[in-house]
């Protein structure tokens, strides 16, 4: 089986314009390589599988919350992998330090919650590409939100959190690690 195939598009090109915030990192520069302790630490893979620090430029006025993904359009299925989804960020609330995608929530801002991730948990799922595959986009979007309720729990897919965050954001923000597991 080859894993040869052609590039999927970046899915928030996709999506109808909105203006940009600007999202950081202290953990690694756009469009650069992800540390080790941001990769998973299972499946043959020995990261830390830790969420990187993220922040942000604040929303639009009208901004009442924010919603934090990290996706991978590069896997190899049809709909990508989802590995990291938190939504009912406050609006007050611009940065989240290193390891707040902990399982339990215990380390994301009061009123914030974690999706379950297409690794089947409620917490940051590092990166894994297969083994010989091409480099992989990580793919951290920060969407200011019009509502603070999307009305929505934890136990909607990310697919159902993405499509509902879609018709509520004001803006957004991505930047994007690179890793390959060579």
């Amino acid at each position: 089986m080859s894993l040869e195939r052609p590039l999927a598009p970046n899915p928030y090109d996709l999506l109808p314009e909105v203006p940009p915030l600007t999202v950081t990192s202290t953990s690694f520069e756009d469009g650069d390589a992800l540390p080790q302790a941001h990769v998973f630490d299972d499946w043959g893979f020995t990261g830390g599988n830790t969420s990187p620090q993220l922040s942000w430029s604040p929303g639009p006025e009208g901004t009442k919350s924010y919603v934090v993904t990290c996706f991978d359009p590069d896997a190899p299925t049809p709909s990508g992998f989802w590995h990291w989804v938190v939504v009912g960020i406050p609006a007050d609330v611009t940065e989240l330090a290193e390891g707040a995608g902990a399982e339990g929530g215990s380390n994301l801002p009061e009123g914030a919650f974690h999706v379950t991730t297409d690794y089947g948990t409620k917490a940051f799922g590092g990166a894994a590409p297969p083994e010989g595959d091409r480099p992989h986009r990580y793919l951290f979007a920060v969407s200011a939100l019009d509502t603070d309720d999307l009305g929505i729990d934890d136990s909607v897919s990310p697919a159902v959190a993405a499509f509902n965050t879609g018709f509520h954001t004001l803006a957004r923000g991505v930047l994007t690690g690179i890793y390959q597991n060579s």
